[in-house]
């Protein structure tokens, strides 16, 4: 149950976008001035309520709505372009009276998605979002609109995975990690959230600028959904929002240049198994992508387990595709420097853009979108009697399910409504899953305040 919303300080205020949205033509104006108030204001409002109240660690995304239950946003239309108008927002998002510069950027990159994702991508036939090339072109021109491809530059993009639930000395860990990748010139993406997304960003941007270097990039990809629940780190100067978990994913590895993936929950087993699942394809076979699990010296029996799960579900040959370093942040941070100089190699061989990568198939199991209702979870083909991408796709659904059950507004609302989710799977894949989410509850990994987890699922 929510725990009864507490009193919290409050501020109104009129402020002017930041970014893509100071300069918009007339038509654009109005598009967006009917869109606001069209079907979209209230995922605007719950966006940027978790942006506006980022200072709160909590990831119940209705708490936070019921403690601001006043709270609301309002585009306004002017000759010049828009102003928002924020009604009771969060006081903590303001510095004697003035908004915060980083989270402006951070709500108006919001604003910019949202409604560019509604007008020319969802409604818009320009994108056949059923095949698989036209759900790339769409994340592509997502990106693109956020300005976050980068043509001039050379390959330097980690994407960094992990758990927001992690301990302290696991958080130190990734910063350490993110100080290392950072003094080899390399820069961070992550999902933008706290735990294992902000301490990668952090290290990295103490090391850049120790190297005084320039135009750093602390890139955060999230979704709708999970904004509401997790807010962007501060420390993110480049925000995109994708419409759903799968084209957040595919802009993940489009965009990045090798992944290290730290100590997590269901969320960083969702996407490790995108990502394997991927990389089996007979089409990916030849091509590099540098995959690193890390955590401290401690994690190493949690990675052992996660090895275990993924050899049993999906073969023995799965484990070239990853590299497993515990408790030495600068051997992750040579082997991914040495990995992404490969990349940059091959890429030049090929003659293909550094920038996103279009060589990469991805299957259409792991591009359409996948609601978790409770039928759907409970009809997941959890066996091994079928190709072993379909196994990671399935199990990918399953973790995703999982996540939205404990996260996100309507999944909460849907376990709330009717129950936990019920997962079907052979005996002893059930088995070897139960241990693994299990051991997930015992460590704390489902949420922040994972001691007092109750599962949103039963396994049967």
């Amino acid at each position: 149950m929510t725990a009864p919303a507490q009193p919290r300080a409050t501020l109104s205020s009129i402020i002017s976008p930041e970014g893509s949205l100071e300069v918009l033509s007339q038509h654009e104006v109005n598009r967006l001035h009917k869109t606001s108030q069209s079907g979209l204001h209230d995922l605007l409002r719950r966006c940027a309520l978790a942006v506006l109240n980022c200072g709160n660690p909590s990831d119940d995304s209705l708490a936070i709505l019921e403690a601001y239950k006043d709270f609301d946003i309002e585009v306004l239309q002017q000759d010049r372009g828009i102003r928002l108008k924020l009604t009771n927002a969060p006081a903590e998002a303001f510095v004697d009276g003035r908004m915060i510069r980083g989270i402006r950027e951070h709500l108006s990159s919001i604003i910019r998605d949202i409604v560019y994702v509604y007008n020319e991508i969802q409604h818009h036939n320009r994108f056949d979002l059923s095949t698989g090339e036209g759900t790339t072109n769409a994340v592509f021109h997502i990106l693109r609109k956020a300005g976050t491809l980068k043509p001039g530059r050379d390959p330097s993009l980690v994407v960094c995975w992990g758990g927001h639930s992690i301990s302290r000395e696991e958080y130190e860990y990734t910063k350490d990690v993110g100080y290392h990748l950072g003094l080899r010139g390399l820069d961070i993406c992550t999902g933008c959230g706290p735990g294992a997304m902000k301490g990668p960003m952090k290290g990295a941007n103490v090391a850049h600028a120790k190297q005084r270097r320039k135009e750093s990039r602390y890139l955060g990809i999230s979704e709708p959904g999970i904004i509401a629940a997790e807010a962007p780190n501060p420390i993110v100067n480049e925000l995109v929002v994708m419409p759903d978990i799968e084209k957040r994913l595919e802009a993940f590895v489009r965009l990045g240049h090798g992944i290290v993936v730290f100590p997590g929950g269901v969320g960083t087993a969702e996407e490790i198994l995108y990502l394997l699942g991927i990389l089996l394809h007979p089409s990916n076979k030849d091509i590099p992508f540098p995959l690193i699990f890390t955590g401290p010296a401690d994690s190493a029996a949690y990675f052992q387990k996660i090895d275990e799960f993924l050899v049993y579900t999906l073969g023995e040959e799965i484990r070239r595709y990853y590299t497993i370093i515990t408790g030495d942040p600068v051997a992750v941070a040579r082997t991914m420097r040495h990995g992404i100089d490969e990349i940059a190699e091959f890429r030049r061989t090929h003659q293909d853009a550094f920038y996103y990568n279009w060589r990469l198939t991805i299957a259409r199991d792991f591009q359409a979108t996948f609601q978790p209702t409770h039928e759907a979870m409970r009809s997941l083909a959890l066996h091994r009697l079928q190709p072993t991408h379909e196994l990671a796709a399935n199990l990918r659904r399953a973790f995703s399910g999982i996540v939205a059950g404990n996260v996100k507004e309507d999944g909460i609302r849907a376990i709330e409504a009717h129950g936990p989710f019920v997962l079907t799977a052979e005996p002893e894949l059930m088995q070897r899953l139960d241990e693994l989410l299990t051991s997930f509850v015992a460590q704390g990994r489902m949420k922040l305040d994972g001691q007092h987890y109750t599962p949103c699922y039963v396994l049967k």
